[in-house]
């Protein structure tokens, strides 16, 4: 079954009751019995809910996984994956990555005792050299948030394999239209579903899918004892929103070429990130595992100066200056004050999250007009 079919019908039928075409939001919390243990699959909606069940099983089959488990938050996500883990136990993460996974790394599960390395990974090798026999997961981001790094995520499979590590990868930028982390040798995917997978920036959740039975039972576990689940309502609207991805993310794919090709012949810009230039790092890798460059751009100004990235991120209009990311709408953001303010400033500039930096979440308006509130923007 090809990509549209699945994202339109795995997961969902009609309602047996009604013939319902739209999975029906089940808002209740709990559900009658028979008998004691004489139910119709469904005892607490902790633990289940029919709407969740069926967002989660859609989100198997698009991610080409077997299990999936919807959370109230992407860091509910991270939070399950990192409580698989045990005291001691060592993380190697690339140094390039959501400044909110950045903290529940450093400021929530380093008390507990879980060793994080932040390494380069655009050169596998310098994950080689960090694994030792406490590495129990790799953690990737491709492409990277803000930088849009592009790890080659086959090749830390393979390190992940011999080391005896899980890997796991943010596939929240790219999106299961353009990557498939687990046919490329990832244990776990996990997306902010608040973002592309939702589409229309009403709703905060996240996700993990797996084809691992033994992952997935330890996964269903920590969601229903730790219970940061997500809402009935929610999962609905995700349902309805995952419908159109392909079209979408097609929109935001040329929409995003379009303004990256735009950036880079601007006089006041400096550097254009878009993994869809031949000249990006590793861009044959991009090339190789992904199905488009999508809608996510960052761009550095001439003289780097912070007064300058803030002047054009207030200047713009269409491009509405907010947090977050994959909705229809475009939106515009400064990294090292908004979404990566956590880490500190040393660690942001050997990154390159330096103080011109702007993120672009590029959407599905017209281009000319978009191009046309950049240009007012910048100049």
């Amino acid at each position: 079954m090809k990509f549209a079919t699945k994202a339109i019908h795995e997961g969902v039928a009609p309602d047996s009751a009604t013939g319902a075409i739209m999975t029906p939001i089940y808002q209740t919390s709990t559900y009658v019995q028979d008998g004691v243990g004489n139910h119709k699959g469904y005892e607490y909606s902790r633990t289940s809910n029919p709407t969740r069940h069926a967002l989660e099983k859609n989100l198997a089959a698009i991610e080409n996984g077997k299990y999936g488990a919807c959370f109230a938050s992407g860091l509910a996500a991270i939070d399950c994956v990192l409580k698989m883990l045990h005291s001691g136990d060592e993380v190697i993460s690339t140094n390039d990555l959501y400044g909110g996974s950045y903290r529940i790394f450093r400021t929530i599960f380093e008390k507990f005792g879980l060793v994080f390395h932040f390494v380069d990974m655009t050169d596998v090798k310098n994950i080689k050299n960090k694994v030792n026999s406490k590495t129990k997961m790799i953690w990737v981001e491709t492409p990277t948030n803000p930088m849009m790094n592009i790890i080659d995520i086959a090749a830390v499979a393979e390190i992940a394999q011999q080391g005896g590590a899980l890997l796991c990868v943010d596939n929240t930028f790219a999106t299961p239209f353009l990557q498939s982390p687990l046919d490329l040798g990832a244990d776990i995917v996990m997306h902010s579903v608040t973002k592309y997978l939702g589409g229309h920036s009403d709703v905060i959740m996240g996700a993990l899918i797996t084809k691992e039975e033994t992952i997935a039972r330890e996964m269903y576990r920590i969601q229903n004892s730790s219970g940061a689940v997500t809402a009935p309502m929610d999962s609905f609207l995700v349902l309805r929103g995952i419908k159109t991805l392909h079209l979408r993310m097609e929109r935001h794919c040329y929409n995003g070429e379009k303004v990256a090709r735009f950036l880079a012949t601007h006089p006041r810009v400096d550097r254009v990130f878009w993994p869809g230039f031949s000249s990006h790092p590793n861009h044959a890798i991009a090339a190789k595992q992904m199905r488009g460059f999508g809608g996510m751009i960052s761009f550095t100004l001439k003289g780097n100066q912070l007064e300058d990235a803030l002047n054009v991120v207030k200047k713009a209009k269409l491009f509405a200056l907010a947090e977050s990311l994959g909705g229809v709408e475009s939106l515009i953001g400064h990294p090292a004050s908004m979404t990566h303010a956590s880490i500190p400033k040393e660690e942001r500039d050997r990154s390159g999250v330096v103080d011109s930096l702007i993120r672009l979440s590029v959407g599905i308006e017209d281009i000319e007009d978009l191009i046309d509130d950049l240009k007012n923007a910048l100049g």
